[in-house]
């Protein structure tokens, strides 16, 4: 079943990645805990949840401060990285958002836009067969500010030539739903896991 969508005549799709286009919110979480886990650490599922969309290293710099921790930030993120590398085949879709990938496709222009590095978000597509549908991927480090601020959604829009108030994004968490908000964009709203 398709996701609903707003009103307009979008002329390009942006899509958020991990809980959006692939269903590897789980995986991740199963990734985070082995990763903090090695280091005495802990991140409550509720919290991970919540947190959904931050970088990676600003989650652990915040996991150190709150558990009075020294992890080291660039290391945990690499373990956390493989880790969850070992689990993309367990990776699905998300049938909602698939379904509009395979409508849309080379009717207009597709991009991502994700908190995930570009090693994770290349591997998770091209696990699922759908690297070559987007034109654009911005991601962890190819922007300064990260959701909700907007420069990731400008930056894909400017990427793909569209203006922002023509771009409609998907999004699974409240930070990216605010980046899109104030980048002038439509968003369809992609459900967790337990309400589809």
């Amino acid at each position: 079943m398709l996701l609903p969508l707003p009103d307009g005549d979008f002329k390009a799709y942006l899509f958020d990645c991990d809980g959006t286009i692939t269903d590897s919110m789980p995986a991740h979480y199963r990734a985070w805990c082995k990763a903090l886990g090695e280091w005495g650490a802990e991140l409550p599922e509720e919290l991970f949840y919540a947190w959904g969309g931050r970088l990676v290293v600003d989650i652990i710099a915040d996991l150190n401060e709150r558990q009075g921790l020294r992890m080291p930030v660039a290391e945990v993120a690499a373990r956390r990285e493989e880790l969850f590398q070992e689990l993309l085949g367990e990776v699905a879709a998300v049938p909602g958002v698939l379904e509009h990938i395979e409508a849309s496709y080379g009717r207009i222009p597709f991009g991502v836009v994700s908190g995930s590095t570009r090693a994770s978000v290349t591997a998770s597509l091209t696990a699922l067969g759908l690297l070559d549908r987007f034109e654009v991927l911005v991601c962890a480090g190819d922007y300064a500010r990260p959701k909700p601020d907007p420069e990731g959604y400008l930056l894909g829009a400017r990427l793909l030539g569209v203006e922002p108030a023509d771009c409609l994004v998907f999004e699974d968490t409240d930070l990216g739903v605010a980046a899109a908000e104030a980048a002038g964009m439509g968003y369809s709203r992609v459900p967790p896991p337990w309400e589809r």
